[in-house]
């Protein structure tokens, strides 16, 4: 999965959070289950890793410990930009809502950034 397509999971879940908790907040006692999207962003991210038959215990250990960390750093790196963003938008005071800020974020990331 690019970074692009990373940053619109990203930002689905951020928007997922925000209406959960407005919801959370106007209605206590609703169940909200639980949010997909997260689980949904890691099964996509983690890279599938094919090892050979008669694979040691090693290979598997010198094959997870190479692609995991840049699956995590991907999305690690996706939720840190957005958090800068956010806060950014926080402090330079500008209106709107957090929501905004993410819808506008998206549309860079899609490419529509003269929408923003």
């Amino acid at each position: 999965m690019e970074q692009p397509e990373v940053m619109r999971r990203v930002i689905a879940i951020l928007t997922e959070a925000l209406e959960r908790r407005r919801i959370g907040r106007e209605e206590p006692d609703r169940d909200l289950g639980s949010p997909e999207l997260m689980a949904a962003l890691l099964t996509e991210l983690m890279p599938r890793i094919e090892l050979p038959p008669g694979a040691t215990a090693q290979d598997v250990v010198e094959a997870v410990s190479h692609e995991i960390p840049l699956a995590i750093e991907r999305m690690a790196g996706g939720f840190v930009l957005a958090f800068a963003v956010l806060a950014e938008a926080h402090d330079d005071g500008e209106e709107g809502s957090a929501a905004d800020v993410l819808r506008d974020l998206a549309l860079v990331f899609e490419g529509r950034a003269d929408e923003a």
